[in-house]
């Protein structure tokens, strides 16, 4: 059995690669998807796909209307959402992805610090599982293939 898992979260740490890489030392069988990485192009596409923009405004939700879709369309294959919270950026686009994860029905991880506790705390009632490491993410993920010994 093989596993889609959308990487739901902030694009600027190296988060996405720990999982990728813990999860490939334990050979579970998982392909990750997400949202795009480069965040130049990310701010870009809307104008790339839909024409040049009167102003940042415009190019800012032709945008999101493209990185929307591709959320909407990767999400929807995705067999399970991991979505992390980290203490240094702004995190609406990580709380959005989770909501969207919940409202599809979409088994949901969340990942966050302990000092988030309070902010996230209705999201994390709404979530399968919250933890508050990558490590502990990757362990869940190991227990769905664990079969007895």
């Amino acid at each position: 059995m093989n596993l889609v898992v959308y990487l739901a979260g902030e694009i600027h740490s190296p988060w996405r690669e720990e999982i990728k890489k813990k999860s490939q030392a334990l050979q579970l069988p998982i392909e990750f998807v997400g949202p795009m990485e480069d965040h130049d192009y990310s701010d870009v596409i809307g104008e790339e796909i839909l024409g040049t923009q009167p102003n940042a405004f415009f190019r800012d939700e032709a945008a999101s209307r493209v990185n929307n879709l591709r959320t909407q369309v990767l999400m929807s294959k995705a067999d399970l959402v991991i979505a992390l919270f980290g203490e240094k950026y702004k995190q609406w686009n990580t709380a959005m992805d989770a909501s969207a994860a919940i409202s599809f029905g979409k088994p949901l991880i969340l990942i966050r610090p302990e000092s988030l506790h309070h902010p996230l705390k209705e999201l994390s009632q709404k979530a399968n599982l919250t933890v508050e490491t990558v490590e502990s993410a990757v362990k869940a993920l190991s227990y769905i293939f664990k079969t007895k010994d």
